[in-house]
């Protein structure tokens, strides 16, 4: 199986590339250009084939390119590329390479005018392979093997070439690598952990059906009871959704007992509400406040609980029971879970926790003293346009913060990310009700043990939706996309961490019956910043934009 090698060269300087034979390398029997793409051509890529054959799973201990005889101009160009720092870079089955043309001996000179100049003269191809793919390629110049290029005369040159093919079988695996066969090793607790799932994708739902209502103007900004209203009657409709999402996952997840996981399905959040609202309207009562709900009401929401949302989550619940999903992991599992290593503390699952809930609470902060005073105040809230972006902004930042902190986890050997993506994702709800006390002591005006309980008794409900509703939705489904397609992607692929996260691209290679990230030699860790880097850019884009929106 042979497969040819393209490249071009590229000068080091600014944005300077040229053809690689415009130097007066050897050329191949047949010189073949290849195609480009409109980005490819942007970007000065000129690729052509190579003068070097590289037999897979043969190596090469030395092959002569060919023998020339340079020419005092060839000299003076090789001489002048090497001055300039000149590089070449080539592609073996879409695998980047880069190589120097030559080096420069400064070497106890201070004057330029005394510099030496070398050619390089031989290439030595390493490569890396797995069964049948090429999963990293590396090209080592032999500075011993070089041509004088000091003086302006004729020399002759022989342009040879070596490569060695080595397995990655033995290698030690780290990283995703030595972890492949736990990745997938369902969650403890997998019926809450379900249960929260159908919840939390319920929630969602609601959250997209108000905000639909509201930007087509169906809520008339003066009369509040429309939303709540709205609220109500959607939940209900909902529930089915959770019963079908929750039973559906339970059952993916090999669970059994279906009956109990749909009772803590519908009592996961109408639990903690219930209870909260027994309290409140007790207090409210005491006080003889209008805020107490009249009996009829209440009724009425129970009647509507009982004849719709208990129905629904039972015919969604029976519906995810019969839809007979399969959780598809791409590696099998092995039988026995790995030991996680000792982490530090600034990946422990506080910590994290930390920096992914703060970083989206940190995007949304400033509308939330409107929305604040419009729910607990007098003040009359119109713009749901601009809520609407800051809650598209909130989704966007948590599931990058997320996915980036789940590829650390793994990064780092540890396997365990089904609920620390949850709780990672859901912390943000936690810093909203740190924003609540924050509001409370120093923004408004309440007082009062009936007002206090109040307000931190419902806060603490609606920031235990946005809880389940984040931490479940937005982080777990794609943290399990990103371990799925990108870390250990399906059909008995991978992706090249090596060379995908620099390059922004998905270069896959199949791996025949093995299943794992592609490494390097490097620890995992070399390449950490990277999507660091990449989250950290998009969420300055996004304060921007919301500086930018609440300025107007």
């Amino acid at each position: 199986m042979k497969k040819p090698l393209e490249f071009l060269v590229i000068a080091i300087i600014a944005t300077e590339t040229y053809r690689y034979f415009d130097l007066p390398f050897c050329l191949p029997a047949h010189v073949k250009e290849k195609k480009e793409a409109l980005g490819e051509v942007l970007n000065g890529d000129r690729l052509v084939s190579a003068p070097y054959t590289l037999d897979f799973l043969a190596d090469k201990d030395s092959e002569v390119v060919c023998k020339k005889k340079l020419t005092t101009e060839e000299v003076a160009q090789f001489r002048t590329a090497v001055r300039k720092d000149y590089y070449f870079q080539m592609y073996y089955d879409d695998l980047p390479i880069w190589g120097f043309v030559g080096k420069v001996d400064r070497e106890g000179k201070s004057d330029p005018s005394d510099y030496k100049y070398f050619l390089f003269k031989h290439i030595h191809f390493d490569i890396l392979y797995n069964v049948d793919c090429v999963i990293e390629v590396n090209a080592r110049m032999d500075p011993h093997s070089v041509v004088d290029l000091i003086e302006d005369k004729e020399v002759d040159a022989e342009f040879t070439y070596a490569h060695d093919e080595e397995t990655d079988d033995d290698q030690e695996e780290t990283g995703w690598k030595y972890i492949h066969g736990d990745v997938f090793r369902f969650p403890k607790h997998k019926s809450l952990f379900s249960a929260a799932l159908g919840s939390g994708t319920q929630l969602f739902t609601l959250t997209v059906f108000i905000f639909l209502l509201a930007l087509v103007g169906v809520f008339y900004p003066y009369n509040r009871g429309a939303v709540f209203t709205a609220l109500v009657v959607i939940y209900a409709c909902t529930s089915g959704i959770a019963g079908y999402t929750a039973t559906s996952y339970y059952f993916q997840l090999e669970g059994t007992n279906w009956v109990r996981n749909l009772v803590l399905t519908g009592c996961l959040f109408c639990g903690p509400l219930f209870l909260t609202f027994c309290f409140l309207n007790t207090v409210a009562i005491s006080y003889s406040s209008t805020a107490a709900l009249p009996f009829g009401t209440i009724v009425v929401i129970v009647l509507i609980w009982a004849l719709v949302t208990s129905p629904l989550l039972v015919l969604g619940g029976i519906a995810g029971k019969n839809s007979k999903a399969e959780f598809q992991a791409p590696c099998r599992t092995t039988k026995y879970p790995r030991e996680i290593p000792q982490l530090p503390w600034y990946r422990s699952t506080i910590s994290q926790m930390a920096m992914a809930g703060f970083l989206p609470f940190s995007a949304i902060y400033i509308e939330l003293y409107y929305i604040f005073a419009s729910v607990w105040g007098h003040r009359i809230y119109t713009i749901y346009s601009i809520l609407f972006i800051v809650f598209i902004i909130l989704l966007i930042v948590t599931a990058f913060i997320t996915v980036a902190l789940t590829y650390f986890q793994l990064a780092a050997e540890d396997h365990g990310w089904w609920w620390r993506s949850f709780l990672c994702g859901g912390s943000t709800g936690i810093f909203i009700y740190g924003y609540c006390l924050y509001y409370y002591h120093a923004r408004s005006d309440m007082s009062g043990f009936m007002q206090t309980s109040f307000f931190f008794g419902y806060m603490a409900c609606i920031c235990y939706g946005f809880f389940l509703m984040l931490g479940v939705l937005v982080s777990v489904l794609l943290c399990s996309l990103f371990a799925t397609y990108t870390g250990l992607s399906s059909a008995n692929r991978v992706w090249s961490l090596r060379y995908t996260l620099p390059r922004f691209s998905s270069h896959f290679v199949r791996c025949g019956e093995f299943c794992f990230v592609e490494g390097s030699s490097e620890s995992p860790s070399s390449f950490e910043m990277l999507p660091w880097m990449a989250v950290f850019a998009l969420y300055m884009q996004f304060i921007l934009m919301l500086e930018d929106i609440c300025l107007v």
